[in-house]
């Protein structure tokens, strides 16, 4: 029961830190001029994106060994959910991360602004998989 706890717990993280950028800095980022906004999230989506990544991976690993050891299918569902966060980002983040990452911020302007909008549409989504799986992983450790 010790890799499902933990499983819960790393997901837990994960789905908090996707919540806070969600709903706390990508709105105060918002909220920026232009140049000020882009020069922001250079820094800080390399810092976050290393984390949630490492986040998703760790609780996947966890949900499998849970699910491994137990038998209890929620525990592998909830990893594979978390997991899922990697191809949804390479599939349809990575463009508009690739898109910013390439735009100095001399170049900030209406199209960083739209570019950056977008960005925070497609990361609420990582949001709502980062809590499904934290949800699985709960169910599993309460069933």
């Amino acid at each position: 029961m010790v890799f499902g706890m933990l499983a819960l717990t790393v997901g837990a993280l994960f789905a908090g830190a996707a919540f806070y950028v969600s709903f706390a800095e990508h709105p105060a980022r918002s909220a920026l001029d232009d140049r000020a906004q882009l020069t922001q999230w250079k820094p800080a989506y390399e810092r976050g994106a290393l984390m949630q990544a490492s986040l998703a991976v760790i609780g996947f690993l966890l949900g499998v060994v849970a699910w491994w050891r137990s038998g209890e299918l929620l525990w592998l569902a909830g990893g594979v959910v978390l997991v899922a966060n990697w191809p949804y980002t390479m599939l349809f983040i990575m463009p508009t991360n690739k898109a910013l990452k390439a735009l100095s911020p001399g170049e900030a302007g209406p199209a960083s602004r739209a570019l950056l909008e977008r960005w925070g549409r497609l990361h609420l989504r990582r949001t709502l998989l980062g809590g499904l799986a934290t949800a699985l992983f709960l169910w599993a450790a309460l069933a």
